[in-house]
Formats: C-alpha cells, structure tokens, sequence
C-alpha cells in the first residue's frame, strides 16, 4: 500500500528549478547551523546555557530538515512519486516530533532568558549544565512521544481508495485529508496533540516574556535596558516565525485544509526557518560573529597551508 504524492511539478524545466532552488536552500541551511554548532563548541567564551540551546536548536534544525528536504530533492528525479505508509508513518513521525522538540526548546530558551534577566544572581545555581543536557534531551523526548501517539492514532484510522497526497512529503492534515472516517474526535485528537506541542510551549514563552518586560522596565538604566531586549529580540523574532506557521498549519480544523497553500506555508518552516534562524541569532549577536569569524579565518589559513 503506497501514497503518492502529487504536488511535484509537472514540466521537466520546473522540476529542475524546483530541484536547484531546494537544493541552494538546504546546502546553506547546512552550512549555516553547522557553522554555529562549530562556533559554540570550540569558542570557549560560549560555553554558557544560552549558547548551548542555541547549539542544540541548531543541530535538530539540521535533522529535522533532513527527514523531508533529501526526500524532496529525490522524487524530483522520480517517475513515481510514492512512498509506503510505513515510510510516511516514520517520516510524520520525526518531522512532526523534531518539529515539536524545537517548540520546547524555544520555550526552555525563554526560560534561560527570564532566569538570566530577572534572578541573575542565582542564574549560575540554577541553569547549570546538567539542567541543560537534561532540558534539550526531555523536549526532543516528549516531541518524539507526542508525534508517535498522533502519527499512530492516524494511521490506525481507514484510509480512502484515493492515495494521492497533495503535498511534497507526509504531513498530518495533508494525510488526514485522506481518512474516510472523519468525525469530530479524530479533529479533536490532532488538534490536542498540535495544543500540547504548540499552544502551551507558546502560552509560557508568552508569560515569561511578560515577567521579563516587567523586570526590564524597573531598570534606572537605560544602556541595560537596551542590553537586555537586544538579548531578547533574537529569540522572540524566531519564535514569532516558528509558531506563527505551525500554528496555521495545525491548529485549526482539517476541513479548513487548502492544499496549495498548505504547501507553501510547510516549504516556508522546513526550509525558511531552519535557513533564517542562524542569520537572525547572528545577525544581532556581536559575540557570534565574532566566533563565526574566527572559525572561518581559521579554516581559511588551514586551507591556504595546505595549497
């Protein structure tokens, strides 16, 4: 039993073009996070939390985008489209789980930052680096765990004799659109999942981002309270683009579900916002640029010793 997938183009030339403008992405979707990755691990100046989850979001950016993005450069080149459902299961199982683990993360990052800002002095007690292993390994946990429930509970369900998925790769509403027995419950199941994995990491983000404007503003100083949201204005540009898209995408009802629109908003967080992100924490981090030049300098005196 096979899906097949029908949002490929049709014309070879666009097919092609699809091909070079998802493959120009993903390489500097690579390039870019790994270089962050890099940069954190050997700058000894950023061994610190705030840079550890930003290591961490970077590196489940990097699988997250490889559970579909090699996927869509192959069926570019493939006659039949198809995929089996125990390979779209797996594929919804990690894309909607490492998806759900970089919500967490964004929270825990949030957290980082109210504990930093408003009880700086037993910020080290608290944010210690057994917490933070702890943190980044309970979020990818619990976003597997949540997406392994719903992907199961989907595909228990009764599928249609039409297999086509107007999509470019297995998606829950794209796959839904296909049971047969739609009802309530099976929309209130996926939408309690997409409320635990996206409402409630948005809620206390939302709330802790409240608590530290309030603690900002009580500052007499103005160089520190400009400090403090540049600080801040990082995370909350990419939290904003991470949970805008995945809220429209899941919570709301399937029967709201617009193909072609669907697609282009996916492509936009599986590939916009893995590329953006290390732009947007670099862009306004005076201290990531500084090591990301410094692994660059390095890797270009390296090269240049060899040639």
């Amino acid at each position: 039993m096979e899906f097949v997938f029908l949002a490929y183009p049709k014309r070879p030339e666009l097919r092609m073009l699809c091909f070079f403008g998802v493959s120009l992405a993903y390489g500097l979707i690579i390039s870019g996070n790994i270089l962050i990755v890099v940069s954190i691990q050997t700058e000894a100046r950023l061994h610190t939390p705030m840079y550890y989850f930003l290591g961490s979001l970077s590196g489940i950016e990097l699988y997250y985008t490889a559970v579909v993005v090699p996927h869509i450069l192959a069926n570019n080149f493939q006659s039949e489209k198809t995929i089996t459902l125990m390979s779209c299961a797996t594929q919804m199982v990690f894309l909607i789980g490492l998806g759900s683990a970089d919500c967490f993360l964004l929270a825990i990052m949030a957290y980082d930052r109210y504990v930093d800002i408003c009880h700086p002095l037993q910020y080290p007690l608290i944010m210690t680096a057994t917490l933070c292993v702890h943190l980044v390994v309970a979020s990818v946990v619990i976003g597997l765990f949540l997406s392994l429930q719903l992907v199961v509970f989907i595909f228990c369900l009764p599928f249609c004799q039409d297999r086509g998925i107007e999509h470019f790769f297995c998606n829950a509403p794209p796959v839904m659109h296909l049971v047969c027995a739609k009802s309530h419950i099976h929309e209130l199941s996926v939408l309690v999942a997409a409320t635990l994995a996206i409402a409630v990491p948005f809620f206390f983000i939302a709330t802790t981002y409240a608590l530290i404007v309030a603690a900002v503003l009580k500052l007499h100083s103005a160089a520190g309270r400009h400090r403090a949201f540049n600080t801040c204005s990082s995370h909350l540009t990419v939290v904003m683009l991470q949970y805008g898209c995945c809220a429209f995408m899941y919570l709301r009802p399937i029967s709201s579900y617009h193909p072609k629109q669907d697609q282009f908003i996916s492509l936009v967080y599986t590939l916009g916002t893995p590329f953006l992100n290390p732009l947007i924490y670099t862009l306004r981090n005076s201290e990531m640029k500084g090591a990301i030049g410094k692994v660059l300098t390095r890797k270009y005196l390296s090269l240049k010793m060899i040639a």
